[in-house]
Formats: structure tokens, C-alpha cells, sequence
């Protein structure tokens, strides 16, 4: 079966979002353009390190190729959820990410979760082999309010311990740092 990439050129919204609680939650990104809206469910760690790569590759943009750095959107920054009924397309596994000169935008691709081994070659390329995936052109503005919500998003879980820095659940901590060791306040007679 031949691989489908589903392309966004110009997308109207593209985000990240949870559903869940702190502790319990799925992270999703949302590409929607026109009447079609594409989710793709992701860890974490990817869509955090998908927000620090984009505002690097734009400061990269800017030093190379005298792309202005995008200033912050006047307006209300885009807070809504995701779009319901949210149906993932694919569990991401590789993703890819680089500049597009002719159409001065960066290209976000993310790759299905695959069994083999992907090649490089596959990422953001039209190859008929290889796992599916979502491209997006975002304009730099764009990319830079992805990251923004992006981090928004990631930080806005459980708080850490200021110790060891895990993540504090309502239900207790076991901190690594205590060593199991808890003070106790002296006793009196």
C-alpha cells in the first residue's frame, strides 16, 4: 500500500493541544486548511522539542538568509481547543523539519509510527514508500505562534518538585532525592 502525505500549504490553523488531565494527558498537534483538519497524536517530549526547533531553525533563517524574525502577531493569540470529533490519523514517530526558499516558509513533517527503520531520504520527500505523513508550510509568523502555544501547552501540566524536578502528583511524590529520608520536627516531652 503506497504511503499518503497529507499536505497543508497553507494552512488556517496549526497547534498543539492536550486532552486530559495533568498526568494523564494526550498530546495532539492540529493541522486544519479549508474544510479538512488532520490530528496526529505525539509525546511530550516531541512537541517540546518540535517548539525549540522551530524558534532555532528562525533565528538560523534570519542569520542565513535575512528572514526577519517574526514580531509577535498584534490580537489574541490563538488559546482555542482542539477541533472536535478529534480522530488521530497516526501515532508520530520521525519528524522532519526545513525551510522552503521559494515559498519563504517552513515545512513541518511528521512521520507515522513505522516497524522499519526510516531513511532519511523519506522526510520531506514525495517517495512512494514509506510511512505516511502530515506536512505543513507554516510562514514564519505562523511558526512562531506554534511554538509559542507549543510551550504553553507542554508547561502547563503537573508542576515539578523542586528537588528532584519530576512532576508532583496530587496523590503523593516518592522524590529520588529524599532518599526515602523525611524530617521530622523534634519531639517534646
Amino acid at each position: 500500500m503506497s504511503r499518503v502525505i497529507h499536505v497543508f500549504r497553507q494552512p488556517e490553523r496549526f497547534v498543539a493541544g492536550t486532552v486530559g488531565e495533568p498526568g494523564d494527558r494526550s498530546f495532539y498537534l492540529q493541522a486544519a486548511e479549508q474544510a479538512r483538519t488532520i490530528s496526529v497524536l505525539l509525546e511530550k517530549q516531541q512537541v517540546s522539542v518540535l517548539a525549540e526547533r522551530i524558534a532555532a531553525l528562525l533565528q538560523e533563517v534570519n542569520r542565513r538568509f535575512g528572514q526577519e524574525l517574526p514580531t509577535p502577531v498584534g490580537g489574541d493569540p490563538d488559546n482555542d481547543p482542539l477541533a472536535v470529533p478529534l480522530e488521530e490519523e497516526f501515532r508520530v514517530g520521525t519528524m522532519g523539519l526545513g525551510w522552503d526558499a521559494d515559498s519563504r516558509s517552513i515545512v513541518v513533517e511528521l512521520l507515522a509510527v513505522s516497524e522499519e527503520e526510516v531513511d532519511e531520504s523519506v522526510v520531506l520527500d514525495d517517495t512512494e514508500e514509506g510511512p505516511d505523513a502530515l506536512r505543513v508550510f507554516l510562514s514564519p509568523p505562523q511558526a512562531k505562534a506554534f511554538a509559542e502555544r507549543a510551550e504553553l501547552v507542554v508547561s502547563a501540566g503537573r508542576s515539578p518538585c523542586p528537588l528532584c524536578a519530576e512532576p508532583l502528583d496530587p496523590a503523593g511524590h516518592v522524590c529520588v532525592r529524599l532518599n526515602g529520608f523525611h524530617q521530622r520536627s523534634p519531639m517534646t516531652d
